[in-house]
């Protein structure tokens, strides 16, 4: 039977992996590029997937406590101007508004000159500042403390190269913002946001992280510390999936957020942020795609089971579109992973083999086929994505339609379970720690090559000590790594008692770091 994609992944070769990715991308339906340079146009079946990784993130968000509120897309540029190493950092990604109106000038629709703004507007790139100037507004003792709120929303930093759903000008995320009387309570809620983002990328998109934090020279802009989740795709690549920022007081410094102590004293606040993007949506592609296509976890599938009826125009037609049907209504009152079972039944005029390959590529985790002699046994016969081949022979199981009922809540949690242990060990398998001088770095990476998109030969990761150097130091550091496309993810969280020499200065340790490279 012929595969579903042209582009194969070619385990040994990995050249072909950005073309693997966008056949997947376009082969199921995600999403296209729109008119709009760098934009894209999420479609029905990725928006799905994104509508299911909001409503269960957007639960563990409201039990941290955290509400949801919407902020403006436009934020006056003199917000960004307050905090100058925020605006630095985002200076070359930002869309400005300068102008309200447009006027024929010459025949061509020009900015009209008449209608200039007093003051340039920013399209949101991230809303820490106009979000802090609410805060200045909203805090006034200690007892409106701790404030935690979260968005919904778009932003747009202007991408000079970019992927879909990995890398876009506008894009699709979430982002938290709290304010705390301490440095440990505010340190704390960063921390909660990094483990509800660890704990929802391995239970939910069944992709495994390492949580740790950023170096120095990987912080977020104005930030005081930086941590990440990072994902490692089947190229070997790194995928910073999710960030927490412990802001520090700078941001309520150049924001005037300050509240009354108890003693009657005015203080800063400190402040945290923490957001996830449409890029899970890549991640998630990159983590369980094969080359048959895209494989969901059954926790962000839109579908979780399609039936495929195999109509042939006969009269027989309608006794296997009324089975189909009872299945489905069955399936969508019964709970598995917690909730009720997304089940479909696919009546689009279309042959049945294209049918039942459309679903494959899209993902959906189980495919049943449905004909006139399954109705007349009462059997149904199905297909797991997640195991779909025995070598090039599709595989397919059939159960008693009560046998397949009972067994779907453990069917999908199955495969839930059995991607995710997949991906881990693959990280465990392709992190490694036996390279202890920076010679050996860079021979176990080799160098670069002219694209870094294409040419790379799978390598995984380096874990290896270092001293935490900073300043010209770890600049002089981040500078050779660029050489190789080589950066520093993050400091895992569990960390060992003790430490060889630094990798790059050969002092004593301090901590270890992932180096890799990265989308």
């Amino acid at each position: 039977m012929q595969r579903a994609l042209s582009v194969s992944r070619m385990t040994g070769n990995r050249s072909s992996f950005p073309d693997w990715y966008q056949a997947i991308v376009r082969e199921a339906d995600m999403a296209e590029l729109s008119p709009v340079r760098g934009s894209m146009i999420i479609k029905p079946w990725g928006y799905g997937v994104w509508e299911r990784i909001q409503q269960t993130m957007d639960r563990r968000i409201k039990t941290m406590g955290v509400d949801n509120c919407y902020f403006p897309l436009f934020i006056p540029l003199s917000f960004f101007a307050k905090e100058a190493e925020h605006v630095d950092g985002f200076a070359k990604e930002m869309a400005v508004v300068t102008h309200h109106r447009l006027k024929s000038i010459d025949g061509k629709l020009q900015p009209d000159p008449d209608a200039k703004l007093d003051e340039p507007l920013i399209v949101r790139p991230t809303s820490e500042t106009i979000i802090g100037d609410a805060f200045s507004r909203w805090i006034k003792s200690h007892r409106d403390l701790p404030l935690k709120i979260n968005q919904w929303a778009n932003v747009v930093r202007w991408e000079m190269r970019t992927r879909l759903f990995l890398r876009t000008s506008e894009f699709l995320w979430q982002e938290g913002h709290t304010a705390h009387a301490s440095r440990e309570d505010a340190l704390a809620s960063t921390r909660q946001a990094l483990e509800m983002y660890r704990e929802f990328s391995e239970t939910v998109l069944a992709m495994p992280v390492v949580a740790g934090e950023k170096p120095e020279n990987e912080r977020f802009p104005g930030a005081d510390n930086t941590y990440s989740i990072e994902s490692m795709m089947q190229d070997g690549k790194a995928l910073q999936a999710g960030t927490s920022h412990y802001l520090g007081t700078s941001f309520a410094r150049a924001q005037n957020i300050r509240f009354q102590g108890e003693s009657g004293e005015l203080e800063f606040c400190h402040t945290s942020s923490w957001g996830t993007s449409t890029r899970l949506i890549g991640g998630v592609i990159m983590t369980h795609g094969d080359d048959d296509g895209l494989r969901l976890p059954p926790a962000i599938a839109p579908r979780q089971i399609v039936i495929v009826p195999m109509l042939r125009g006969k009269p027989e037609d309608a006794e296997v579109l009324a089975f189909g049907e009872a299945l489905v209504a069955t399936l969508n009152e019964t709970f598995a992973l917690g909730e009720p079972i997304r089940a479909l039944l696919d009546t689009k005029d279309q042959r049945s083999a294209e049918k039942r390959w459309n679903w494959v590529r899209r993902g959906a985790p189980i495919i049943v086929e449905l004909g006139p002699r399954d109705v007349a046994a009462g059997m149904v016969s199905f297909m797991r994505r997640d195991d779909l081949r025995d070598g090039d022979k599709v595989k397919s199981q059939a159960l008693s339609r009560d046998e397949f009922v009972a067994q779907v809540p453990g069917l999908l949690a199955a495969i839930q379970k059995g991607l995710f242990d997949e991906a881990k060990a693959r990280l465990d398998a392709n992190i490694r720690r036996d390279i202890t001088t920076y010679d050996g770095l860079t021979e176990f990476f080799g160098a670069a090559p002219d694209d870094d998109e294409e040419g790379v030969a799978f390598k995984g990761w380096v874990r290896a000590s270092w001293s935490r150097p900073s300043g010209e130091a770890l600049d002089a550091i981040e500078q050779k790594l660029k050489i190789h496309k080589l950066t520093l993810r993050n400091a895992p969280l569990d960390q060992p008692a003790t430490f060889a020499p630094c990798i790059f200065t050969g002092e004593p340790g301090v901590e270890e770091v992932l180096i890799g490279r990265a989308y």
